[in-house]
């Protein structure tokens, strides 16, 4: 198959590129990437030197680009990971995630369905359930559980979705989506809680926490999602649905102190900053569905993958350094210095 992945260059794209290069050496991967402030090109420097990948530069909102593009390579399958996703930023300014969100999916699909694809993927999450409370930990999120958005940037994920399902609906549309839980493991922009704490603290300043820490997340170690999606691609049914979790909750503070504890830092270093507006208090997610039709599971417990998501950013220092300057440190400034 040839495979467009959209939003190559960042944490989640870039991870997959790398395990379809692994799992699957009978196929084309074109990555695609605007390359904003969280798409790095040093992330595929590995995948540009196999020949079966090569990279292109441009927006998904440029339609025209995103034509030739597809009439060049007449893609067999679409799986499109570009978006934007801080919710913080969609706080700031929400402009830019409609645009890319929403319009950048109606583009692609208008391709995917002008050139035949024969299936295309939208990477969605969680975030557009809402939220669970904190005291009913027997309530999770099923593919039934209605939508109700808290943020711009979960509005827009949303709406991306509804679309997708009414191109499947209205044009016969051969498309699948997945919603995942939080995600964690190599190549993840430092603004995200991992590897900001681990950042942070390897520099001995302040872990800026929000609230009181209590906010509770699924997490999902990213090959787990990888390997979830390409099963989707392969055995899953055009217009389904699917849930992804990792069968582990925690909470924001404990994962904190974690990585202190890993690092030998003192927890001293956490300091408590006001409240996200909007912020959700517990996302858990239920893939039963993906786990009975396609026999999905997450196989890396979160001790190991914290362990090993850690020791990847010791070990790769440069990656991140290169990261954390320019428009990155003005933006935390702004985000977090008057906290």
């Amino acid at each position: 198959m040839k495979i467009l992945v959209t939003g190559a260059a960042g944490f989640i794209g870039a991870n997959f590129v790398y395990y379809e290069l692994a799992k699957h050496p009978e196929d084309g991967i074109v990555g695609l990437d605007s390359l904003t402030y969280a798409g790095n090109l040093e992330t595929l420097e590995g995948a540009a030197k196999d020949g079966r990948f090569r990279f292109a530069k441009a927006d998904i909102t440029d339609r025209a680009a995103v034509g030739r593009l597809f009439s060049e390579e007449r893609f067999d399958v679409v799986v499109n990971f570009a978006a934007e996703s801080h919710v913080d930023r969609s706080i700031e300014d929400p402009s830019v995630f409609l645009l890319t969100n929403i319009i950048g999916t109606q583009i692609l699909m208008d391709a995917a369905k002008k050139y035949g694809v024969g299936r295309y993927h939208q990477v969605s999450t969680d975030e557009v359930y809402g939220d669970l409370p904190l005291d009913r930990p027997e309530l999770l999120f099923t593919e039934t559980t209605p939508i109700k958005t808290s943020s711009p940037y979960s509005a827009s994920k949303a709406s991306a979705d509804l679309l997708v399902q009414a191109y499947q609906r209205t044009y016969g549309f051969p498309a699948t989506i997945s919603r995942c839980s939080n995600n964690y493991g190599p190549y993840q922009f430092p603004e995200k809680l991992i590897p900001l704490m681990i950042k942070n603290a390897l520099a001995d300043i302040p872990l800026p926490v929000y609230g009181e820490g209590l906010n509770v997340r699924d997490w999902l170690y990213v090959e787990d999602h990888c390997k979830a999606i390409d099963m989707i691609l392969r055995e899953g049914g055009a217009g389904e649905v699917y849930n992804i979790g990792g069968h582990n909750e925690m909470a924001n503070i404990d994962i904190v102190k974690l990585i202190l504890k890993y690092l030998g830092k003192p927890e001293s270093l956490i300091t408590f900053v006001t409240d996200r507006k909007g912020h959700d208090l517990r996302y858990a997610i239920d893939p039963a569905k993906i786990t009975g039709a396609l026999g999905w599971m997450p196989e890396t417990r979160f001790a190991d993958g914290l362990k090993q998501t850690i020791d990847w950013y010791l070990a790769n220092k440069p990656w991140w350094e290169n990261i954390v300057s320019g428009e990155y440190t003005r933006y935390y400034e702004k985000m977090y210095g008057n906290r």
